[in-house]
C-alpha cells in the first residue's frame, strides 16, 4: 500500500517534464492520476498507459485547455466523477516567452498570464469545495525561482510566477482550518523541454552560442552549477502530500541550487 493509496491527483501540464514526474511520483505512491497537457495523442496515450502499467493505478487524460476556465473546471469534475474525489491538485502548466518588454507581443503576455497564473486560480476554485467537504486536500503550485527574483526579457513569466506565490499564500490562509494545505515549489533551472526550447531564443536575444547560454545564462544563476531534476521536484511534492507536511502551508519552497540565496 502506497502512502497515497485511495487518493486521487490532478496534475496540469503533465504530458512531459516536471508535470509528468509529479504524476509518476503520485502514482508510485498509490494515487490515481488525471494527466493533462498538449502533445501528440499517441505520445500522451503512451505515457498514460505506462503510468497504469508501472504503478497499477488508474490514469486518465484530460485535454482541458488551460486558457479556458470552463475546461479547467471540467477537468476537476472529470477527476471527481471518475475517481470519486480530487484530493491533490498540482497547478503546473506553464509556457515561456523571451523578449524585451517594449517588443513583448501583447497576445503572448495574455497567454502566459492565462496559462501560468489564471489557470491555477480556476483549478483551485473548482477543487476547494470537494476538499473542504472531505476535510483533506493538498494544493501544490509550481512557481519558479522567478517567483522570488527576476531575469531580463521575461516580464510576463516573472509577473505570473510572483502572482502564483501570492495566490498560494492567500489560498493557504483561507483553507487553513480544513486540513487542506497550499504551497508552491520554486525550482531553478530544471532540464525540461521548456528550458531546452528557450535556448535558441536566448541565443538570438543575447547573441550567444548554445554553450554560452547553458553555462553563462542558465547555470550562471545556480551556484551548484547543476540543473535541478524533475524527479527532485516531484519528491518534494510527494513530501508535501504526506502527514508529516500537514503544518507546511502558505510556503514557497525553493529547489534552485542556491540561486535565490545570492
Amino acid at each position: 500500500m502506497g502512502s497515497l493509496s485511495g487518493k486521487n491527483a490532478v496534475v496540469t501540464g503533465s504530458t512531459s517534464g516536471i508535470g509528468l514526474a509529479y504524476a509518476r511520483a503520485f502514482a508510485g505512491a498509490g494515487a490515481n492520476v488525471v494527466i493533462n497537457g498538449f502533445g501528440a495523442p499517441e505520445d500522451i496515450e503512451k505515457e498514460r498507459a505506462k503510468i497504469e502499467q508501472d504503478f497499477k493505478v488508474k490514469a486518465i487524460y484530460s485535454p482541458a485547455d488551460m486558457t479556458k476556465p470552463a475546461e479547467i473546471a471540467g477537468m476537476i469534475a472529470l477527476g471527481e466523477t471518475t475517481f470519486g474525489s480530487v484530493d491533490i491538485l498540482v497547478n503546473n502548466a506553464g509556457i515561456q516567452f523571451v523578449s524585451p518588454v517594449e517588443e513583448f507581443p501583447i497576445e503572448k503576455w495574455d497567454q502566459i498570464i492565462a496559462i501560468n497564473l489564471s489557470s491555477a486560480f480556476h483549478g483551485i476554485r473548482a477543487v476547494v469545495p470537494g476538499m473542504k467537504k472531505r476535510g483533506w486536500g493538498r494544493i501544490i503550485n509550481t512557481a519558479s525561482a522567478h517567483s522570488l527574483v527576476a531575469s531580463p526579457f521575461k516580464s510576463a513569466y516573472v509577473s505570473a510566477k510572483h502572482g502564483i506565490a501570492g495566490l498560494t499564500k492567500t489560498v493557504a490562509l483561507e483553507v487553513a482550518t480544513h486540513k487542506i494545505t497550499c504551497n508552491c515549489i520554486s525550482p531553478g533551472y530544471v532540464w525540461t523541454p521548456l528550458v531546452e526550447k528557450q535556448i535558441p531564443d536566448t541565443m538570438k536575444a543575447r547573441s550567444l552560442t548554445r554553450e554560452q547560454v547553458i553555462n553563462d545564462v542558465l547555470l550562471a544563476a545556480q551556484p551548484t552549477k547543476e540543473f535541478v531534476t524533475s524527479e527532485q521536484v516531484a519528491s518534494l511534492a510527494l513530501f508535501l502530500c504526506s502527514d508529516d507536511a500537514a503544518q507546511i502551508t502558505g510556503t514557497n519552497l525553493s529547489i534552485d541550487g542556491g540561486w535565490t540565496a545570492a
